[in-house]
């Protein structure tokens, strides 16, 4: 059905030594209820995605470009373990042949920036319209606003974003290897999480023709 869909949640992209980037979508509230999802691109340019049902799966990739789409379980917790410095948050990801853990650190600069605009007016398709150049000229390769698939719109509404400090995991049973920058950026559609790895808190919106 035709209309807009709004997804609010947090978003984490990070980058490894190995090559391969990972852009992990953990959703609060959605069309569907929470859940979570999880685009890879591989150092020679392959993108799955990572979906836990077959309605996400579909509607995921009518709105992104993928070279192939796996339903599977996707787990991921949020935890803040003892002894932990302030404001510190751990997060685990299990999603078919991916296992990832990753430490979110310090507020970044943009995001304080981000906090002082009230939710409301940073959420909506307009401003994210607004502020659409800006975030291209700031953040190489990411954008606002854009054409997705199947003749659909999007708007990110970012909310706040942190720092990732440092990665663990495998895919495919191979060690990812350390932290590293995402880059080249993902091509997943048209646009890319910032090239320094962290977690924005966002709200998205979808508009769907029909």
């Amino acid at each position: 059905m035709p209309g807009r869909q709004r997804f609010t949640g947090q978003i984490a992209g990070v980058g490894s030594t190995s090559g391969v980037r990972v852009v992990v979508g953990l959703w609060d509230a959605s069309p569907w209820g929470p859940f979570a999802d999880v685009m890879l691109e591989q150092p020679d340019g392959h993108r799955v995605l990572l979906a836990p049902s077959t309605t996400v799966a579909e509607f995921v990739a009518d709105t992104y470009v993928f070279d192939g789409v796996i339903v599977t379980e996707v787990a991921a917790e949020v935890s803040t373990p003892r002894g932990a410095a302030s404001g510190t948050v751990h997060w685990s990801v299990a999603a078919g042949e991916l296992e990832l853990a990753f430490v979110v650190g310090r507020r970044a600069a943009l995001g304080h920036l981000l906090r002082a605009i009230p939710t409301p007016l940073a959420a909506s398709p307009l401003f994210a319209a607004a502020v659409d150049p800006v975030a291209r000229t700031v953040l190489r390769g990411v954008s606002t606003r854009g054409q997705a698939r199947s003749g659909r719109r999007e708007w990110y509404g970012a909310l706040d974003l942190h720092h990732v400090t440092s990665l663990t995991g495998s895919w495919q049973g191979r060690p990812l290897g350390a932290l590293a920058d995402v880059d080249p950026p993902c091509r997943f559609g048209f646009s890319s999480t910032p090239r320094a790895p962290g977690v924005t808190r966002v709200v998205t919106t979808v508009e769907t023709t029909g």
